[in-house]
């Protein structure tokens, strides 16, 4: 079938190049002047004939066009646009480095692209954010976050303070496909959800795709979060810094080679752990452990003017304990190693080859004895993908990727009486393998289209053992029939899917256009989580004979607005209905960590989900910002549970609001504050109880899932950022971060536990004949409403550049 693909590819462009002699390229780069750096959505447009085209996430553009005299602008928010004559008779190579404009308000910016992209672009559900912006945002403890920002727009939510990753339009955390470099990373979260692992010096593009996912991107049901580095200032040495109350970080980068090769090089670290032996006396408080820390790196060389290559790395890791008694660690590591070639001004192409490792840990120790559990997942891959410029109206993407799973679910050492006792669940192997092949096709000045199909496999092999499992009434543990045990490489259980993809773009005039989008994604790869929030110790397992693919088909549909001078306000409104399948939940009671037989305690079943998101920006202005509300539902059909009705899932939430405002005082003094609202996500509660021998028993008439819901959760945050003098000979820059977080002191209930007290006024009676005692007839129980952060929490921020 490769093969086949591969023919048909290259019998394409070929007939195409032959029909095409009457036409001319132009191609090349554009890049910031100031420091190198690739523009990721830079356009390129044709004066007269009204066309153009945008770079690539490389800074790479190609427009094929008749043969003449044109004049070429190039442009990109933020930077003086640069406009030239061109004499077109032949392919021609122009790499543009654009100046970004100085000595102006910087104005906020969600998107760095021209005023108009999101009417002009053909995708929707989308989200771009600038890092600019991004450290704009109030920051918790003076750090700021990629992943915190994300959450500020339309159809990205989260259970609560406390919780690892988010939630995009109706889809568990495992459901987001999160890429650093086209590294997947697993636990995008550092100190439980309160930090991203992504450092912000290193970050130069921020994308988030919610529905409308083109073809070469699968694996994950809800979103794509794709996040690219710094490639590193190529003209001059460069550092970056911050020095906070709870955490620092500093960030080197410049050129190895002039316009050629370039490095950055960025890390942080918090040091609560350094405050703790003044905190208490008491050794096991003065030998504990609560830090994070990361590194990011990345380096590249352009070998000419068709070959480039980038290899960047990431490695972070949190570390908690008390004393030398318990302990717990979690963290993620990435390399990705990239080849760009341009084979000609029409096709580039692009090679990667990543390997991504997410482990965690579990640690108690006494004199004598102890428990260690340690978990993994290793991903090696490769990924080569092609674009064509087919000509002014057709761009065709192709390419495919080899994904290798290594699974470790778990590996427990038990220390007794000073002997070791190693317990070890089976590792688990796996190969995913992808073909995809997609167009971009400008119909007319009004209709744009983008379609394609994605076909995936995945195999599920040995060395392993295979559980046959038999049936048994709905919500109950199935009977384990069999076990097959499986050599090395032998197929366990195979999956394939076609996963078309497609999209609709139509311009009603000039400042409004209506956009349509399907898609139909696989994930392969499951996250087992019981908890109300997700915690770094949930394990990763993959497809098996047992556990099915999930699959979703998602449709949307949006109407994008703009008004004022100049694009000056920027709406949105966009619908979306989406259809899940073998969504996985647990029998009642299930064990999740080492247990041999989990799959017999599993369920699956129906989901669904559907909303409205509602956006408004002001793009420029010493007052600007935006707002975004999302109504939305999200609910799961499994037999066996809530009497097979439908239920909300954990993470549903009706209503979810976010206000960001940034004041431009001055040139050096910045005002900015977020609000954010959200209902509260559903819980299991019982609904009466019985008292049996003064013993409360709490019972769930009917065995309702996720039947109350906590109180709704809302806060507000605002920081102040003071630059330092301006002055164009100092190479020394400064700013000063001044942010308080959750402003007005809201104790957001993160959960509802209940206890049991003697209830005031109630006479003890009776005894207890088996143990001859009293005993209290009636007691009362009490919901307590616990919060992770229930305080205001000032911070002040020290950053620095030369």
């Amino acid at each position: 079938m490769k093969n086949y693909f591969l023919v048909f590819c290259l019998s394409f462009i070929v007939a195409n190049n032959v029909f095409a002699q009457s036409k001319v390229t132009l191609s090349g780069y554009i890049k910031d002047k100031k420091n190198g750096e690739a523009l990721i959505g830079a356009t390129v447009y044709i004066n007269e004939l009204k066309t153009g085209s945008s770079t690539n996430v490389y800074g790479f553009y190609s427009v094929t066009l008749p043969k003449g005299n044109y004049e070429v602008i190039y442009s990109y928010i933020g930077y003086n646009s640069l406009s030239e004559k061109l004499d077109l008779n032949q392919n021609l190579t122009r790499n543009i480095e654009l100046a970004e404009v100085e000595n102006v308000l910087q104005d906020v910016v969600v998107t760095a692209e021209r005023e108009d992209a999101n009417l002009k672009n053909l995708e929707m559900s989308v989200a771009k954010l600038d890092i600019k912006t991004i450290t704009k945002i109030p920051p918790l403890l003076g750090e700021v976050d990629v992943v915190r920002a994300v959450q500020l727009l339309p159809g990205v939510s989260t259970v609560g303070e406390g919780a690892s990753g988010f939630n995009v339009r109706g889809g568990s955390i495992d459901h987001n496909l999160i890429l650093l470099d086209e590294a997947p990373v697993y636990n995008s979260s550092h100190l439980f959800g309160f930090f991203s692992v992504f450092n912000p010096d290193a970050v130069k593009d921020v994308k988030l795709l919610k529905g409308g996912v083109p073809a070469q991107y699968g694996g994950r049901l809800a979103s794509l979060l794709d996040i690219r580095m710094k490639e590193g200032n190529s003209k001059k040495f460069e550092v970056n810094g911050g020095i906070g109350l709870l955490s620092s970080r500093l960030a080197i980068e410049g050129p190895i080679i002039k316009d050629k090769a370039s490095f950055i090089v960025a890390g942080r670290r918090t040091y609560f752990d350094l405050f703790l032996p003044y905190v208490s006396n008491n050794p096991n408080t003065r030998d504990s452990k609560a830090y994070f820390y990361d590194l990011t790196a990345k380096v590249n060389y352009r070998i000419n003017e068709n070959n480039t290559v980038y290899l960047s790395g990431y490695f972070g890791r949190d570390r908690f304990g008390f004393g030398s008694a318990f302990g717990f660690e979690w963290g993620n590591a990435t390399t990705t190693l990239r080849w760009n070639k341009v084979f000609g001004p029409k096709l580039f192409s692009n090679l990667t080859a990543f390997y991504s490792n997410y482990d965690y840990a579990l640690n108690i120790k006494t004199a004598r004895d102890g428990f260690n559990w340690r978990s993994n997942i290793i991903n090696y891959s490769i990924k080569p993908e092609f674009t064509y410029f087919l000509n002014s109206k057709n761009t065709l993407v192709f390419g495919g990727q080899v994904l290798y799973y290594d699974f470790l679910p778990g590996r427990t050492t038990v220390k007794s009486n000073g002997q070791d006792i190693i317990n070890s669940l089976p590792k688990k192997f796996a190969l995913e393998n992808g073909l995809y092949i997609a167009n971009e096709q400008v119909v007319n000045s009004r209709l744009s289209l983008q379609y394609g199909l994605r076909y995936s496999q995945f195999s599920y092999f040995g060395p392993g053992t295979a559980l046959q499992l038999g049936d048994t009434l709905p919500g109950q543990k199935r009977p384990i029939l069999n076990e097959t045990t499986y050599s090395a490489r032998k197929a366990i259980a195979k999956y394939g899917n076609l996963e078309p993809r497609f999209a609709l773009k139509y311009e009603l005039n000039t400042v409004s256009t209506i956009k349509f989008s399907y898609n139909r994604m696989s994930q392969y790869l499951h996250l087992l989580s019981n908890t109300q929030a997700s915690v770094p110790l949930d394990v990763w397992t993959p497809s098996t004979n047992n556990i099915k693919p999930q699959i979703a088909d998602q449709v949307a549909l949006g109407y994008f607005r703009n008004f004022g001078d100049n694009n000056m306000y920027e709406t949105s409104v966009e619908v979306y209905y989406k259809d899940m399948q073998n969504q996985i939940d647990y029998i009642d009671g299930a064990d999740l960590l080492l247990n041999r037989e989990l799959e017999a305690e599993i369920l699956t079943g129906k989901g669904r989900a559907y909303g409205a998101e509602f956006f408004v920006k002001k793009r420029r202005g010493k007052i600007n910002g935006w707002i975004s509300y999302t109504l939305a539902r999200t609910e799961r059909q499994v037999n066996g549970i809530n009497q097979n009705s439908w239920y909300p899932a954990r993470f549903d939430k009706l209503h979810n609001l976010a206000v960001v405002g940034i004041y431009e005082v001055s040139k050096r003094l910045s005002l900015s504050a977020n609000f954010v609202f959200g209902s509260g996500v559903p819980g299991t509660f019982p609904t009466n109880r019985f008292v049996v021998q003064g013993f409360v028993v709490p019972h769930n008439f009917q065995d309702q899932r996720n039947n109350i819901r906590i109180p709704s959760y809302h806060r507000l945050d605002f920081a102040a950022t003071l630059e330092g003098k301006r002055n164009d000979q100092r190479k020394w820059k400064s700013s000063w971060t001044f942010a308080v977080y959750n402003v007005y002191n809201r104790r957001n209930p993160f959960g509802i536990y209940f206890q049991q007290e003697p209830a005031p006024n109630r006479p003890v009676e009776s005894t207890n004949p088996a143990f001859d005692q009293r005993v209290i007839q009636s007691t009362a129980t009490q919901a307590i409403r616990f919060a992770v952060l229930g305080a205001v929490v000032p911070s002040v921020t020290y950053n620095f550049t030369f």
